[in-house]
């Protein structure tokens, strides 16, 4: 078995995944049943569907891991309380996926810590958990992949065209405004 690698052939990209793992795990802990409700930067979606999705996103990579293709477009389970603890679990598999993984991996880590990096985010700023609490390798890893992959093209329905972040801005800020949230 090789060891796990991210898309630069190291270990770095799995190491980053984690930590973006942890953190999502910890803004997810800010959610409650009292503010799913409550708006968040992906219009669409309230706090209490963000969640989901941000739960079910570790759940899917490892299908993807498996060499399977999951349904991107389903609607994730709902989960009532407990998002964090649940994310955990879903996090340990994909991990789990990782470092047992023997060969190329069929789905990058970068676009894994793509996915979670912006939904945290969102979801950060949805519940108010501080931004500059966040990894900031996490977002440059996540911005490096997304300007490296997502043109203007391929942003359909689901990213706004890339915004200007305002000046100054840290790398979460960046990441969002090239995402197409408003920052």
């Amino acid at each position: 078995m090789t060891s796990p690698a991210g898309a630069d052939g190291t270990t770095d990209g799995v190491s980053v995944l984690s930590r973006a793992l942890d953190q999502a795990g910890d803004v997810l802990g800010h959610v409650r049943p009292d503010n799913t409700s409550g708006p968040t930067p992906c219009s669409d979606w309230d706090v209490g569907t963000l969640a989901d999705h941000l739960v079910e996103a570790p759940a899917k990579f490892a299908v993807m891991m498996r060499g399977e293709q999951p349904d991107w477009a389903s609607p994730a389970p709902h989960v009532e309380e407990g998002w964090s603890g649940a994310f955990r679990a879903h996090g340990d598999d994909l991990m789990h996926a990782w470092h047992s993984l023997d060969g190329d991996p069929p789905v990058p880590s970068p676009w894994q810590v793509a996915e979670l990096a912006v939904h945290t985010w969102d979801l950060a700023r949805a519940v108010g958990y501080p931004i500059d609490r966040l990894d900031p390798e996490v977002a440059e890893v996540a911005h490096g992949f997304m300007s490296a992959n997502l043109t203007p093209e391929q942003r359909g329905d689901v990213f706004a065209p890339a915004a200007e972040a305002p000046a100054g801005a840290g790398p979460y800020d960046v990441l969002a405004a090239f995402a197409g949230r408003s920052v």
